[in-house]
């Protein structure tokens, strides 16, 4: 089956848009039109600080470290909404964050989309790694100025605010970002700057779900690197060897496996990857009966 065909090539692009939406339809009708369950609110509060029908916290684990190292303390069901986000990423991958949940990755999309059919290219290059000296950054200011640094400044926590209480100052950052992605650099802000993607590359590293590789099947054709936000993550020679996309900066945007005409990308769980790997290592080595 040709996966790149409509729906099949779309289906984890829709699957993606259905949870962004919903995200923000959530948060929105909460706040506007008073959704609830039995007089709870269904999801009150923001992407950096939210609660579940009034009963379970959720809280975004960075902008709690940056708000630990300002010197301020904070309630214990914050605390414990972090403790469930990180440990709920730590399993799907850290970086699903970015490709499923955040906001501007429909900015970033967008302006991917205007750079194909213009035929744009970067004009302005940047290690990839430069969002780790942001993450670095970040932190230290928030310890030396006692205030949570990014929070003040992110595009998305400004545009999520803006899109749920009313346009304002997000529509700005919404447009800066788009001209920024979609002129200057391809993949500007969600590859390059974003020190939260930087974080959640760290929790990635040792998510239990990962893109497994059949090199087998695979025919070196390329459309998965063409397609990936990240390509430094698709080493394929690495992934043959592990079985397994490794990286913590992978998104898990699923783009590669959609266009991938062999299959030879899947989600799988990584301990099945990991057996799967040491019994045919196994069979290699054990001599012939």
């Amino acid at each position: 089956m040709n996966t790149r065909r409509w729906p099949g090539g779309h289906r984890y692009l829709l699957a993606r848009r259905l949870v962004q939406v919903t995200v923000l339809l959530t948060f929105y009708g909460t706040a506007h039109w008073a959704w609830g369950i039995a007089g709870r609110p269904l999801l009150a509060g923001n992407l950096s600080s939210s609660m579940i029908l009034g009963t379970v916290p959720l809280a975004d684990p960075f902008a709690v470290l940056q708000i630990l190292l300002s010197g301020h303390w904070l309630r214990w069901e914050v605390l414990a909404g972090a403790a469930l986000v990180l440990g709920l990423y730590a399993i799907v991958g850290g970086r699903s964050f970015c490709a499923w949940v955040c906001p501007v990755n429909l900015v970033a999309d967008g302006a991917e989309r205007v750079r194909e059919r213009l035929g744009l290219r970067s004009g302005l290059h940047l290690p990839r790694q430069i969002r780790y000296v942001v993450l670095t950054l970040s932190l230290l200011l928030s310890a030396l100025l006692g205030i949570a640094a990014f929070e003040w400044v992110s595009p998305i926590g400004i545009l999520h605010r803006e899109l749920i209480y009313g346009i304002g100052f997000g529509a700005a950052a919404l447009a800066g970002l788009f001209i920024f992605d979609a002129l200057v650099l391809r993949h500007g802000w969600c590859g390059h700057l974003c020190p939260l993607g930087a974080f959640w590359a760290q929790v990635g590293r040792v998510a239990r779900v990962r893109v497994a590789f059949d090199e087998s099947t695979c025919t070196q054709c390329g459309d998965c690197l063409k397609v990936c936000p990240e390509p430094q993550v698709l080493n394929l020679k690495a992934a043959a060897q592990a079985g397994m996309v490794r990286s913590g900066e992978c998104t898990h945007c699923a783009r590669c496996i959609s266009v991938c005409p062999e299959q030879s990308l899947a989600f799988s769980w990584r301990a099945h990857i990991e057996q799967t790997a040491s019994a045919a290592d196994h069979n290699e080595r054990s001599p012939a009966s």
